[in-house]
């Protein structure tokens, strides 16, 4: 059935259809200068399942098409969406420590969890977290990219509170295209190389397309850049760590009973020493050590981490369709994906005595207590770094999926109806390797008691005892680099870790029209889905048994299913009239079942109104919900050592009558003192792991959009689009987990014996030994902004044609409530250890072509954020807030491509991206960096590209 359209309908259809053109923020595209009444088929544009002639949405949706992808010169899809204004703080390859190599996008900064990633409509695997890793979709397969930036519960189930990603993938392609792409950072560092080829051949009947890629992304060192080669920018060496590189000890004679705690008169090796022997120090009467000194013997670390972590990704994609009938066709896809990622860190910083009671036996050969140099043997505390073996985690990620179904229409009552039936599978098998990781029964062995004999230092069981067999002795008190490789290979061990995410589903969908109204068809869509979600999480048995250097955890394992049924209405109810040219109301409502947690039903509502045939006017209602993950379910306990400040120190600045009190009343000494990894003193990360895991009793999250908005595209200025949305999105029973701040301070500063129920103490010295950490449905979140959106295309000229586009997301509100009766916290403009949260990000570009040849320069902008004041010398604004605010300024990168259509049917690109090498703002609150990692990189990034096509 064909349907006549209007100008308005036809500028956005264009962008949807013909995908010429991409209008970055609206889905509005620029239509033709001369519009005249054309027919076009139906469709079905991300946010209904109602097909139509109208793209014109209740909702508003940003269409990216494979033309305006290409212009930004990126390899990725998780770089692609990255950039998007809607779009908030996501992993990504900048995060070396706490990343795996994984990428996502964040609509509205609300976490990757609650944006739902389709993929052709469908549900692509997540993670056991509940996000989906876009390094599993490859680039090459992509024909546009739809975002719908309102919520879906309604029409897609679960996730999908912040909106909605939907990959459109390559259909009906014929012919033949090669590309290669090859880029680097001005510094020489961070190459990018890619080939990928499509062939795509088909008839009237049939179509198949094949994509093959490869993508080979190399790694930033830290240690290039002078924002990140230090732990703080400009203040090298402060953050240093105490953790030096030569062997250090403490209880050295001038403080034997270690009453200062670590760090307190420790010594360390003196550089080209060799950490044993006779003394040439009166004061110490130990040999070759100094006083430990921050300046000269403390580690940066930062430099021998990733900037930019490396990875390779290797894809085959497959999708056909053949038509049984001229009214039931077969459809089918395919994918293998494979990544291989690693991350880099410092060599472990081993210590012992302190916190785990690993003390360097007085019996110890390497010990400088030992009798044997005249010592009185006492065990000593004693820390080292482990230079000689940095530490390296790589992945392994082979990603799976498989479609088949059915698709039909029919007519009935002289009306048309589409159908598809069809099954959708997911999985995603993970192999991970930590190298560098220590074993520490191993380093416990090798500390105790060892002898020299037959001229060789051996582990022994007692002095003058027994050899322990494969025993090999360890010399904490080595100098930088002087550990042997004997030594390297008893203590360190390579961890083997594997976890996988699989989703399977069965779906039938019907749509069509009903009867009609004043203004056209009333139209339907009514599906159902049954679908299972399940995963695992198989550390290595040492890791799961707590005999390693790193976080120990327990395995995870879990699963659910569920049952869905949805319905959907489009009720036209005027046209055509004065001050209606089209007044439109949309319902929704689904119904789902799921095996662990109950029901649930969520709707919405929406209206389209055109007073005038250019202007449009537009509103959405919806309820959206988020079912927990299976780590939230199911995750077993692991260790996590977190840095907290414990306010029953005295040395709280913030102390008062009532902490005190609280503090005395649970047992707290007199004169008692927070004991951190740092050494004494309040702040700090704790010397013993904390317990974090699931909590299978934890229910779904629920939420409320509302949107309203104005799509102006005025007659009297051809190929100009204008639209303005407001949002708003507040989340109920919203999944968090209480940090050991907040409980801390509301046990004892308001007395709360709830949360102090989660606090358990150390009876001997009164330190906090575990806080329970579980996920609970506590916190309410409440954000609110608007979406502005321009696109212009002039009309031709001698010159060429140009063409401007204007994307900006503006948050007005950003509140957070840790739990329903607490105070909101105010986050707009704030910034958080790798968690900004921008008033405004904005994205402009103009775009250029003349005959075969075309350029487009964009620049990307993000608005300035202020933090809290880690220190005083650098703060811009030390008067305000509780401890002083440093302001980040804003940021603006520029980009820019040029390209030439060459005779033979081929296209040559180059372009820099960061035109003008814009330095991101420095944060004192950054971990690692000293920026964040949502930035660019710093440098020029240059590159290539060579397209062919046959």
């Amino acid at each position: 059935m064909k349907f006549k359209t209007t100008q308005l309908r036809d500028a956005i259809t264009f962008a949807l259809v013909a995908g010429a053109t991409s209008a970055a923020g609206t889905g509005i595209a620029l239509a033709q200068s001369e519009q005249e009444a054309t027919t076009l088929d139906r469709i079905e544009v991300t946010g209904s399942r109602i097909r139509s002639v109208d793209a014109e949405s209740s909702q508003p949706v940003l269409v990216l098409d494979r033309a305006a992808i290409e212009k930004q010169g990126l390899t990725s899809v998780a770089e692609v969406l990255q950039r998007i204004s809607a779009n908030g703080s996501n992993i990504n390859r900048t995060f070396n420590n706490g990343g795996d190599g994984s990428a996502t996008v964040s609509l509205r900064n609300l976490g990757a969890s609650r944006t739902l990633v389709l993929v052709d409509g469908r549900r692509w695997v997540q993670g056991l977290g509940g996000s989906v890793d876009l390094n599993t979709i490859p680039s090459a397969m992509i024909e546009r990219i739809e975002v719908l930036k309102d919520g879906a519960s309604s029409i897609y189930g679960s996730d999908a509170i912040a909106g909605v990603v939907n990959i459109i993938t390559r259909r009906d392609y014929e012919g033949a295209e090669a590309r290669v792409y090859y880029g680097q950072f001005s510094q020489g560092d961070g190459e990018r190389a890619a080939v990928e080829a499509t062939l795509g051949a088909g008839n009237d009947r049939s179509n198949v397309v094949i994509s093959l890629s490869r993508v080979d992304e190399k790694e930033v060192s830290a240690g290039d850049r002078a924002i990140s080669r230090v732990p703080s920018f400009r203040r090298d060496p402060a953050g240093f760590s105490g953790f030096s590189s030569n062997g250090r000890i403490w209880n050295n004679g001038v403080d034997p009973d270690n009453v200062g705690g670590p760090g307190s008169n420790s010594i360390v090796v003196r550089p080209g020493a060799t950490g044993t022997g006779p003394s040439d120090d009166p004061r110490y009467a130990i040999g070759q050590f100094q006083p430990f000194a921050a300046g000269q013997d403390a580690y940066n670390f930062a430099a021998d981490n990733y900037l930019l972590t490396p990875q390779t990704r290797t894809s085959l994609y497959m999708k056909g369709r053949h038509e049984v009938t001229d009214n039931l066709t077969f459809v089918a896809d395919a994918l293998y994906n494979e990544r291989r990622s690693e991350q880099q860190l410092a060599g472990f910083p081993l210590n012992g005595g302190v916190s785990n009671n690993d003390f360097m036996s007085g019996d110890s050969y390497y010990n400088p207590y030992n009798t044997l140099y005249g010592g009185d043997g006492r065990d000593v505390a004693w820390s080292h770094r482990l230079t000689e073996q940095d530490r390296v985690y790589q992945q392994n990620v082979k990603t799976f999926h498989v479609y088949a179904g059915i698709e039909g229409n029919f007519e009935f009552a002289d009306r048309l109806f589409n159908w598809d039936v069809g099954y959708n599978f997911n999985r995603s098998d993970q192999e991970d390797a930590q190298i560098g990781d220590v074993n520490v029964l191993n380093v416990r062995a090798g500390v105790g008691p060892s002898e020299l004999r037959d001229g060789r230092v051996v582990c022994v069981d007692a002095p003058g005892g027994n050899i322990i067999d494969g025993c090999v002795p360890f010399n904490p008190l080595s100098p930088a680099g002087g550990v042997t490789q004997e030594m390297l290979d008893y203590l360190l061990f390579t961890a083997q870790d594997a976890f996988q995410g699989r989703s399977e589903s069965f779906t039938a969908n019907i749509s069509g029209e009903i009867v009609e109204l004043p203004g056209g068809m009333m139209g339907f869509a009514a599906g159902v889905e049954s679908r299972k979600e399940s995963g695992f999480d198989r550390p290595d048995a040492f890791v799961a048994a707590g005999f390693t250097s790193g976080n120990s955890r327990q395995p995870t394992s879990g699963a659910y299913d569920l049952d869905e049924i949805y319905a959907e209405l489009l009720i036209p109810v005027l046209a055509d009239v004065p001050l209606a040219d089209l007044l439109e109301f949309s319902v929704a409502s689904r119904y789902s079942d799921y095996s662990n947690f109950g029901d649930t039903t969520n709707s919405k509502a929406g209206f389209k109104w055109k007073p005038v045939e250019s202007l449009l006017v537009r509103g959405n209602w919806a309820q959206g919900f988020r079912a927990p993950p299976i780590s939230t379910l199911f995750g077993g306990q692991s260790d996590s050592f977190i840095s907290f400040g414990d306010i029953c120190s005295e040395d709280f600045s913030g102390r008062n009558a009532a902490i005190a009190a609280n503090c005395a009343a649970a047992g707290a000494p007199a004169g008692f003192i927070q004991q951190t990894n740092a050494g004494p003193g309040f702040n700090g990360q704790t010397l013993y792991p904390f317990q974090v895991g699931g909590n299978p009793d934890v229910g779904p999250e629920e939420s409320v959009s509302k949107t309203l908005g104005l799509v102006f595209s005025p007659s009297f200025v051809d190929g100009l689009n204008l639209s303005l949305d407001w949002w708003s999105i507040k989340i109920d029973n919203a999944i968090t987990t209480l940090s050991t701040a907040f409980i801390v301070e509301q046990c004892y500063s308001a007395g709360d014996q709830a949360l102090c129920g989660l606090i358990t103490r150390r009876p001997e010295d009164f330190q906090i030994g575990n806080i329970s950490l579980t996920p609970q449905n506590l916190s309410v979140v409440d954000v609110e902004g608007y979406d502005f959106n321009v696109s212009y295309r002039m009309p031709e000229t001698q010159y060429g044609s140009f063409g401007f586009t204007l994307d900006t997301s503006y948050v007005s509100k950003y509140d957070q409530q840790i739990t329903a009766a607490s105070e909101a916290e105010k986050f707009s403009g704030r910034y958080l250890d790798r968690d900004p949260y921008w008033r405004l990000r904005g994205n402009v570009s103009l775009d250029w072509q003349l005959g075969d040849f075309g350029a487009t320069f964009s620049s990307r902008y993000f608005s300035g954020l202020y933090e809290d004041c880690a220190f005083v010398a650098f703060c811009t604004a030390p008067d305000r807030g509780d401890f002083g605010r440093n302001k980040l300024g804003a940021t603006t990168y520029h980009d820019v491509q040029a390209r030439y259509n060459l005779p033979w049917d081929a296209t040559i690109k180059a372009g820099v991206t960061n035109l003008f090498d814009k330095e991101p703002p420095v944060s004192y609150t950054t971990f690692a960096n000293s920026f964040d990692p949502q930035y660019d990189v710093p440098g020029r990034f240059m590159y290539m590209e060579y397209i062919q096509r046959f």
